[in-house]
């Protein structure tokens, strides 16, 4: 598709002077033989080698009567700025001719991130197939008219969440019927941000600790919200809308319903990104450890935002990334943001529970930890945190279907004796007081919630 040439943008190179074009070999081959016959019909006295000279310096000069000036302009342009994993995609490619005369040829590429399946191109209204991952990659040829501005358009879907490039994308012309060639024009990739998908997950109602002053939980504090409590004495201060007259009139005297507050809670995500583990296939393949852990932590915190819930967010590792508490579509969206930027990262043999102090995990939060149970830094984490009287729940976001090696030898035996050892790591967590469910959508901690709200209902008994 040509179009006029866009409005100026960032990633769109200056024009340049005529210093960015060297002479193909064409332009030499033409010259040296010219020279070549003029030379040889002078010393030989052959007026026919002179008259066939005089053509090609003839065509010569008029291919380069106008040559060019301005270098070509490259830029990338996307149409959705914002994506979920299994997304439509359209990114453009332009290559624009800002000088007087026609480029015409023009060599164009761009290199596509693998998690950005590229299905059809299409370029001067011909489309192009390919079931490769990324056509793109192979070169477009095209020619650009002066004044104007040449698309090439990439659609496919987006595999993966993450922050993904198109580019950088190249360009190279030539003009002046081949003589001329300019240098390479290159492009900075643009991002393209694609957020996790976001399985159903809902969770029961009941939560450990409830200390908002509004929220859809309820709390034991008496006060005004929509759990009933019971019926009491009519008191000064009491709401008459609050008045059971049917237990009035049979008492003589005016009784009250007394209600249960609505509190909101403060809900901890927070994601183990010290190992990795299994092999990505995108939104409809395979799901490797941050792959369950991202989007596992996208549906809770969606889950609970919506409730009206407070959301923090935390990474156990060598960047220590948080995100404070907040609540609304606000912090729905920021999450979504601050998940795009989570890698795994293998570090030295030393401690972050250093991290997690009271200044930044509420005594009354609920933390959910997303962890793979492959460092024995994690298990150690998590038992402090429930040594430190804290409501803890651990989703294993471990691959169920992860494969065994299939190099024969100790290799077998070694990894049965890792998946005994996770096991007993496992149910010694559970004698602690932390729960250990597996991450499966929908219902995956209802029961466990429960436990915990069941718990931090009972009386505490205190030691003298």
């Amino acid at each position: 598709m040509v179009t006029a040439t866009g409005p100026a943008r960032s990633e769109v190179s200056d024009p340049e002077p005529a210093t960015g074009w060297t002479p193909t070999r064409a332009l030499g081959r033409a010259v040296l033989l010219t020279g070549l016959l003029l030379v040889a019909g002078v010393l030989l006295g052959r007026v026919d080698l002179i008259v066939l000279a005089a053509p090609l310096a003839l065509g010569t000069a008029y291919a380069l009567r106008r040559r060019p000036v301005a270098l070509p302009q490259v830029w990338i342009s996307q149409d959705e700025e914002h994506l979920v994993e299994g997304g439509e995609l359209t990114a453009t490619v332009s290559v624009g001719n800002p000088d007087l005369v026609d480029y015409d040829v023009a060599v164009a590429r761009a290199r596509v991130s693998s998690w950005l399946r590229i299905e059809r191109s299409t370029i001067g209204g011909a489309t192009h197939l390919s079931d490769a991952a990324s056509p793109a990659d192979r070169p477009f040829v095209t020619g650009v008219p002066r004044d104007t501005a040449v698309d090439l358009t990439l659609q496919g879907r987006a595999l993966r969440w993450g922050r993904h490039p198109i580019g950088p994308a190249g360009a190279r012309v030539a003009a002046a019927q081949g003589l001329l060639v300019s240098r390479a024009v290159i492009a900075e990739p643009a991002r393209v941000r694609v957020y996790p998908v976001t399985e159903p997950f809902e969770a029961v109602e009941a939560m450990p600790r409830a200390a908002g002053l509004v929220g859809a939980h309820h709390s034991r504090r008496p006060g005004e919200g929509g759990e009933l409590a019971g019926v009491r004495v009519f008191a000064p201060g009491d709401r008459l809308r609050r008045i059971d007259w049917r237990v009035s009139l049979r008492a003589r005297q005016l009784h009250v319903a007394a209600t249960l507050s609505d509190r909101d809670a403060e809900v901890v995500v927070l994601l183990d990104v010290l190992a990795e583990a299994g092999r990505s296939g995108g939104v409809q393949g395979a799901a490797s450890v941050l792959d369950t852990t991202v989007r596992a932590a996208a549906a809770i915190a969606e889950h609970y935002l919506y409730r009206g819930d407070r959301v923090a967010l935390l990474e156990h590792g060598p960047a220590a990334r948080r995100l404070r508490p907040a609540t609304g579509r606000r912090q729905y969206l920021t999450v979504l943001e601050w998940l795009l930027d989570v890698r795994a990262e293998s570090a030295p043999q030393q401690s972050y529970d250093h991290l997690f102090g009271p200044q930044l995990l509420s005594a009354d939060a609920l933390v959910v930890v997303l962890t793979p149970l492959l460092d024995e830094r994690s298990a150690q984490m998590l038992a402090g945190l429930a040594r430190s009287g804290r409501f803890v729940v651990a989703v294993d976001t471990l691959p169920a279907d992860l494969p065994s090696p299939k190099d024969r030898g100790w290799a077998e035996v070694a990894y049965r004796l890792w998946r005994l050892d996770r096991d007993t790591m496992i149910d010694q967590l559970r004698e602690h007081g932390v729960p250990v469910v597996r991450w499966a959508g929908a219902g995956s901690l209802d029961q466990v919630l429960r436990d915990v709200a069941r718990l931090a209902l009972a009386p505490r008994v205190g030691g003298r």
